[in-house]
């Protein structure tokens, strides 16, 4: 085959081409936003399930929460640094924040272990802070102190 035996040019052939490689560069560029955008969400899921478990005044479930362990009533000698009476205490009517009536969501920023949460309780304007460490989903009260 010569330069001669080319085939002719087809405008309608090479518009499709360019509308399907512009298609792909969007959805490529719309999936990175989407995943950036909610690249704390399973972070931020666990800290709203944690204020509806206290919000229905389900503290046994708000406790299973904030150690990433459902059936910590099996074990509760593992987490004897910090007992379910400590959490009621804490969390419970009396606590920081009293009865739980409402909660929100308000962001999120990581860190190399973790994600901070900010979350509006009951629409005071001073936000509660959980730390949630990436590892393993458990939650605690930013700023985070190892032991």
């Amino acid at each position: 085959m010569t330069l001669l035996d080319a085939q002719p040019y087809d405008a309608a052939k090479a518009r499709r081409r360019k509308i399907r490689i512009s298609v792909a560069l969007l959805v490529v560029v719309v999936l990175a936003v989407l995943a950036w955008m909610y690249r704390n969400w399973p972070e931020e899921h666990a800290v709203d399930k944690f204020f509806t478990a206290l919000q229905h005044q389900d503290y046994e479930t708000a406790y299973g929460i904030y150690f990433n362990d459902p059936g910590w009533r099996q074990h509760q000698q593992k987490y004897s640094q910090y007992a379910y009476a400590d959490f009621y205490r804490d969390w419970g009517p009396g606590g920081e924040w009293g009865l739980v009536k409402s909660h929100k969501i308000y962001g999120s920023a990581g860190t190399s272990q973790g994600v901070v949460v900010e979350v509006i309780v009951n629409e005071r304007s001073e936000h509660a802070r959980m730390f949630v460490q990436k590892a393993d989903k458990t939650l605690t009260v930013f700023p985070y102190s190892p032991l």
